[in-house]
C-alpha cells in the first residue's frame, strides 16, 4: 500500500491499495491505427509518384489536393491525440474505504465517481478471447446499490487478480465498520 497525497476528496487513514489504468495493448491498437491510416496514403503516393506530381503540379488541383492532403493527417494526428488522452486520463483509484471511478470522455468532458467499499454487492471479472487470455487483461465490474449501478473497470491489467483484492478489501472494511459501531443493528 502506498499514500497518494492527492487523492480526491481524502479521508483521514485512508490508504490507496490500487491505481489502475487500462492495458498497454489499447495503446497499441492506437498506434497501429495511426500509423496504418498515414503510411497507406504516403506508399500509394510514392508508388504513384508520376502520376501525383503531375496532379501536384497543376495550379487549381495541386493546392486543393495539399490543402486535403493536409486536413487528412491533421484529423489522424487529432484522433490518436483524442485516444491517448482518453486512455491515460481514464483511471480507477482503489483504498482501503472507497472506489474512485474518474473517465475521460473526449477532450472537454470528464465524470469522476465514488462508491464506499460497504456498498459493493458482487464483483465479477470477465476475460474474453484469446488475445485477453494471452496477455492477461480484461474487464471488471463493480455491482453496487447506489446511484451507480454499475462500475466498469475497461481492459486492466490481471481482472481477476484486481477481483479477489475488491473482495477482500470489501470484507474487510465491513468488519472495520461492524467492528467501529457504525453499522448497528436495531432490535425491536
Amino acid at each position: 500500500m502506498f499514500r497518494l497525497d492527492h487523492l480526491p476528496n481524502a479521508r483521514p487513514n485512508e490508504t490507496v491499495v490500487l491505481f489502475i489504468r487500462r492495458h498497454w495493448i489499447c495503446v497499441f491498437a492506437i498506434a497501429v491505427a495511426f500509423l496504418f491510416l498515414t503510411a497507406v496514403p504516403l506508399a500509394l503516393a510514392w508508388f504513384f509518384w508520376p502520376v501525383v506530381s503531375v496532379w501536384f503540379a497543376h495550379p487549381t488541383f495541386g493546392p486543393l489536393m495539399i490543402l486535403g492532403a493536409s486536413i487528412y493527417f491533421l484529423s489522424i494526428w487529432l484522433f490518436a491525440s483524442i485516444e491517448f488522452t482518453d486512455y491515460y486520463l481514464d483511471t480507477w483509484i482503489v483504498t482501503n474505504e472507497r472506489i474512485i471511478n474518474i473517465e475521460q470522455e473526449g477532450l472537454f468532458h470528464r465524470t469522476a465517481s465514488e462508491l464506499d467499499l460497504a456498498a459493493v454487492q458482487d464483483t465479477t471479472a470477465e476475460i474474453r478471447g484469446i488475445v485477453q487470455t494471452v496477455l492477461s487483461y480484461g474487464n471488471v465490474f463493480v455491482q453496487t446499490a447506489g446511484e451507480q449501478r454499475r462500475f466498469h473497470f475497461k481492459k486492466i491489467h490481471h481482472p481477476e487478480r484486481i477481483k479477489e483484492i475488491i473482495t477482500r478489501l470489501v470484507e474487510e472494511d465491513k468488519q472495520r465498520l461492524s467492528g467501529h459501531g457504525k453499522i448497528k443493528t436495531v432490535i425491536k
